[in-house]
């Protein structure tokens, strides 16, 4: 009696676009020879809105809105980005208060991406404690941010020269109570999580990028700090007011999953630091550049029409983007976040070019699977961390 026959042959395994750790609508078309991975190929596109298309028909404060939809999870930054652009091109001066309250924004916000990406990670790995955790924090910093902006998540903001509304009264001590109340919250996190057993199984020594593999790639963001290479644009660039405030780059050697998950880590006590700094340190003045109102304003646009009157609470002004060109960047939590912008002396840009990080850091994701098993894909994915958003744009 012959026994059963051994097919040698390989399987293709579609992943997504609707798996749960695919954070988002991608889909990978992995090629297995049993458990091992042979070759991957992620397929994009699935929550493609043409987002750079949108800008070049819209003014900059009529597209405001739209920004946060890139990476809905650290909004702040899209919208820092957004009017980042324009303040260079017209040489706009953002008052000090303004500046400092942007600062805050931005690390409540690193530090609200940092944590949903920390429980879909372990979740994904088998761990869904952390996952129920992160949540209570999370909602702290939303009811912060609701205070302040009157949104939870799509705050629309931030304005050019300044921001949109005044810090409200309580609202200083209110973030210096949760940033004592977060440090408790991180060590809890790490009792839990960095020194457990399987939780090491199943990311030491999986998804390794050297540094140099990573520069080549054009990594950026954790991913190319867990690599050795200790670069982050808030100290190359020092935009807004980092530069005032004391705080260390953190970054890990070993270029694996741990040390990605050990620089996030890192990074929400980094921004702790900062934000503390800056509540304490907050000048007077106004919040906004009251100037900027008056800036380079065109005559007789058609937005001041009859038909138009009513659509809007106050009239902003149209900036007309004079005829250059300018590369922006901000430290976004995944990465380089930047915006390469065309004026074309128009209050519409004539290009408007955004550069995500998720999408960069993701390119390298074929060549971490290959060769591992195929449960090291949600790893590997998961400490990438990337936002479909953004990624499709």
């Amino acid at each position: 009696m012959t026994g059963p026959a051994t097919r040698n042959d390989l399987m293709i395994v579609n992943m997504g676009p609707q798996h749960p750790s695919m954070h988002g609508v991608l889909r990978l078309i992995v090629t297995l020879d049993g458990e091992d991975v042979i070759d991957c190929e992620p397929i994009l596109g699935y929550l493609h809105r043409g987002m750079e298309k949108i800008a070049e028909n819209r003014t900059i404060v009529q597209y405001l809105p739209y920004v946060t939809r890139w990476d809905y999870l650290a909004t702040m930054f899209t919208e820092a980005i957004t009017v980042n652009a324009p303040e260079q091109l017209g040489n706009i001066q953002v008052p000090q208060r303004a500046s400092y309250i942007r600062v805050i924004m931005l690390e409540l916000s690193r530090i609200a991406s940092h944590l949903l990406w920390l429980g879909p990670f372990m979740a994904d790995i088998g761990a869904q404690t952390p996952f129920f955790y992160i949540f209570r924090e999370r909602e702290l910093i939303y009811d912060l941010f609701e205070a302040a902006t009157g949104m939870r998540m799509m705050h629309n903001y931030f304005r050019i020269g300044g921001v949109a509304a005044d810090l409200p009264y309580g609202w200083i001590d209110k973030c210096l109570d949760f940033c004592d109340y977060f440090l408790t919250g991180i060590e809890e996190y790490e009792k839990l999580i960095t020194r457990n057993p399987i939780f090491l199984e199943r990311v030491e020594g999986v998804g390794i990028i050297r540094g140099e593999e990573a520069i080549n790639w054009g990594l950026s963001g954790p991913m190319l700090r867990a690599s050795g290479v200790s670069w982050d644009l808030r100290k190359v660039d020092q935009y807004e007011c980092y530069n005032e405030f004391d705080w260390e780059v953190q970054w890990q050697k070993e270029g694996d999953s741990l040390a990605r998950y050990l620089v996030r880590m890192n990074e929400m006590r980094e921004s702790i630091k900062i934000i503390q700094q800056a509540l304490e340190g907050i000048p007077g003045g106004p919040y906004e550049n009251l100037e900027v109102r008056r800036f380079d304003r065109t005559k007789d646009s058609e937005w001041n029409d009859f038909e138009y009157r009513f659509i809007s609470k106050k009239p902003s002004p149209n900036f007309e983007l004079s005829k250059q060109e300018l590369y922006v960047r901000v430290e976004a939590p995944k990465g380089e976040l930047g915006i390469f912008l065309i004026g074309d002396q128009n209050v519409f840009p004539w290009r408007w070019k955004i550069r995500p990080p998720g999408f960069i850091n993701l390119q390298i994701l074929p060549q971490l699977v290959k060769r591992m098993k195929l449960a090291d894909i949600m790893t590997i994915l998961g400490s990438i961390d990337i936002i479909m958003g953004e990624v499709d744009r």
